[in-house]
């Protein structure tokens, strides 16, 4: 490896709430990827212990990391957020991650910033061992992603990215966020009941705006059939179409956020 391409390269390490993943680019432009297998009994922070032994990824050096977390999220409009008050806002909000250190997203191009958690012990670990981490929240990449295609037709598009047994809810307007909540799923039934719920409130057009899926959806093909029974135009974005037959979308197991990662930056 050459000076140049050694002072490049970067881990990816994404935490979800169920499942630690690895990912780096070779020399050669290609990702490689590890979906390490966590132990449930164990907490996050002693996984990653368990990881950096065993991980072949983990056992090659870089020059940085960014470590993506998939925690819960409280928006903060730009013009009201103090970082001096964010531990207490975000603990107000959830109130059960008190043994969590809050993080924050700065979202510039949607006048927002994004406050998320990581457990005090995981992120010990991750500043012992991790070379000069930089943490943001998992969604920053759909997100941004999402925003700059809202731009593309005339329609009003309510977004759902389903991933860890979760459905992420959002929409654009005005450089800002319309609306922006998560919900957990298990079956097409609720899933298709909180997108309508949030189509209702945003008080769009069923034969006019779009209705934008990506992800692991719960029994995709009734899920869609049942949303076009409400919504006219109703789409599944797939990756590789979406990112043009880019090699991250034929990696099995990755997830969205973290193909749209490498594909757009975050």
């Amino acid at each position: 490896m050459n000076e140049l391409s050694n002072t490049l390269r970067r881990l990816v390490v994404r935490v979800g709430q169920g499942s630690l993943m690895f990912s780096t680019t070779d020399n050669q432009g290609q990702v490689d990827f590890e979906h390490f297998p966590i132990t449930s009994s164990i907490t996050m922070a002693a996984n990653l212990r368990q990881a950096l032994q065993t991980s072949n990824l983990l056992r090659e050096q870089y020059q940085r990391t960014l470590v993506m977390v998939d925690s819960p999220v409280l928006m903060v409009p730009s013009d009201l957020f103090h970082k001096e008050e964010q531990e207490a806002l975000y603990h107000h909000a959830f109130t059960l991650r008190e043994h969590h250190s809050v993080m924050s997203t700065i979202l510039p191009d949607l006048n927002c910033v994004a406050l998320f958690s990581i457990g005090r012990d995981l992120l010990t670990v991750i500043n012992d061992h991790l070379a000069h981490p930089t943490v943001i929240a998992a969604m920053a990449p759909v997100w941004r992603h999402m925003h700059q295609r809202s731009y593309t037709g005339i329609h009003q598009k309510l977004y759902g990215y389903f991933h860890d047994h979760r459905l992420e809810v959002f929409s654009f307007g005005k450089n800002r966020f319309r609306f922006c909540n998560t919900y957990a799923v298990n079956n097409s039934n609720n899933a298709l009941y909180f997108l309508l719920a949030a189509w209702k409130q945003l008080g769009l057009e069923p034969d006019h705006d779009e209705l934008h899926l990506v992800g692991t959806l719960p029994d995709e093909e009734a899920l869609m059939g049942e949303a076009k029974k409400f919504v006219k135009r109703v789409f599944y974005i797939n990756p590789t179409g979406e990112f043009n037959r880019a090699p991250v979308t034929q990696i099995a197991g990755m997830p969205y956020d973290l193909m749209t990662l490498f594909v757009k930056g975050r």
